[in-house]
């Protein structure tokens, strides 16, 4: 926890994370820093990823769900805002629908509310090409050409440093078979039947270049639960939890109660 703002954050990161790790990033530590200026953050690894336990396989989306629970609830938190990021984002569309008396705003980040093809979701890859990249993170996880492959895709416009530091933090985020897991487990994604019980005001952000699946996504839900704004990007600002300091700052303090969106006491 970082902050003592009016009111809690929770940030629900991407794929991957270390909470610990994740100040070595400059920009991801700004970052952090912008959100505690004006909260209370709340920061956590997912089951099997960063600090938290290791576990077998990968664990259901309904089960890393209830760990923002479990979280809020270590934390002290009754309620708060959720920001998701990228893989985050579902599971906070689902948090936000199951426990609707422990969210009072939501921002999803790079996000999207299914993950695999189906002939009304055609922009998504198809289960053969998750399936490979499974594959590709079981073989190339760890090594440096792997993570620097990451690295450069998630943040091209980065510094030098912060992809050399985002890259260690990926290594020491998952072994090599939670990451192909987790691939696996993300391919199964699908919210968009929850999305109607999602009852709080929702901002929806993405950069200029985000992938098909998060813009088709995007066009294609947003009428099912109150979206109070989407904004774009440019392609400069990752999706991502690096580089995206002034972006998320800016989205998460729409929501705070000097902007009208007060949390409920």
């Amino acid at each position: 926890m970082l902050g003592d703002g009016p009111f809690d954050l929770v940030r629900i990161p991407p794929f991957v994370s270390h909470v610990e790790l994740a100040w070595q990033i400059p920009s991801l530590a700004a970052f952090n820093g912008e959100l505690a200026s004006f909260s209370r953050l709340i920061t956590f690894d997912k089951r099997g990823t960063g600090m938290s336990d290791r576990v077998s396989g990968a664990p259901s989306l309904e089960v890393r769900m209830d760990d923002v629970r479990a979280v809020m609830d270590a934390a002290g938190s009754e309620r708060a805002a959720i920001l998701g990021v990228s893989e985050g984002g579902p599971m906070s569309a689902l948090f936000a629908a199951t426990y609707p008396d422990r969210v009072w705003a939501l921002v999803l980040d790079g996000a999207s509310p299914r993950s695999s093809w189906a002939h009304e979701w055609p922009w998504a890859p198809t289960e053969d090409e998750w399936l490979r990249r499974a594959d590709e993170r079981a073989r190339e996880w760890g090594t440096p050409e792997g993570v620097r492959a990451i690295a450069e895709r998630v943040a091209p416009n980065a510094s030098a440093d912060d992809k050399a530091a985002f890259a260690h933090m990926l290594r020491q985020s998952a072994s090599p078979g939670a990451a192909s897991a987790l691939v696996r487990m993300n391919m199964l994604i699908d919210v968009r039947h929850v999305l109607p019980a999602v009852r709080v005001p929702t901002l929806v952000v993405n950069r200029v270049d985000d992938s098909a699946l998060t813009f088709a996504g995007l066009a294609t839900s947003q009428s099912r639960f109150p979206v109070l704004g989407i904004s774009s990007f440019p392609a400069a600002t990752t999706s991502s939890s690096l580089a995206t300091a002034s972006r998320s700052w800016t989205l998460s303090r729409s929501f705070s109660p000097t902007r009208g969106h007060r949390a409920p006491e």
